[in-house]
């Protein structure tokens, strides 16, 4: 076996690599959204209620402009979300103190909540702990940084399609 014939053997193992990388992540994100639906029966939220919440817990009490904008939904559907959320007793809104327009408001998730939201993720969690505890810390880093790049480029891709809507594409 010739030089360029060992490239080539490595470059289609490269590529199915790659594949398998990609199936997998697909296999994830379709696991990820089956628990996330799970438990979003148990408490009686929708997926998309529970895509807001976690966005109110990452990024602090937002605008619902600015909560739409991150959830990827109409101002009006991000309404009827939080109306929803607030009846189950998961987030307020309150105005905006200082805000030059009175009628500005800021949605905060209720404080305390979130210890259901962690009984129901519980499992999947300690499935976690267990997996990471069988890398080192270097390999762990590495794939919390592929896990950002990869996070990263779906947001950018989301961005992308976004705007491509917006412009009637």
């Amino acid at each position: 076996m010739g030089l360029s014939s060992g490239r080539l053997g490595a470059g289609r193992r490269r590529r199915r690599s790659a594949v398998a990388v990609k199936q997998s992540l697909r296999e994830l994100r379709n696991q990820l959204s089956l628990l996330h639906h799970q438990v979003g029966g148990h408490l009686g939220l929708k997926d998309v209620d529970l895509d807001c919440l976690e966005l109110l817990a990452r990024h602090g009490p937002l605008g619902p402009t600015a909560l739409a904008r991150r959830a990827g939904v109409h101002p009006a559907t991000l309404t009827g979300i939080l109306d929803r959320l607030e009846r189950h007793g998961w987030v307020v809104r309150e105005r905006t103190p200082g805000a030059a327009d009175r009628r500005a408001i800021a949605v905060r998730a209720v404080p305390g909540r979130t210890t259901e939201l962690f009984r129901l993720y519980s499992g999947m969690s300690a499935a976690l702990d267990e997996i990471c505890a069988g890398y080192t810390e270097a390999e762990l880093e590495l794939l919390a940084g592929f896990l950002r790049r990869t996070a990263a480029a779906g947001r950018d891709a989301t961005e992308e399609l976004a705007a491509l809507r917006g412009r009637g594409g």
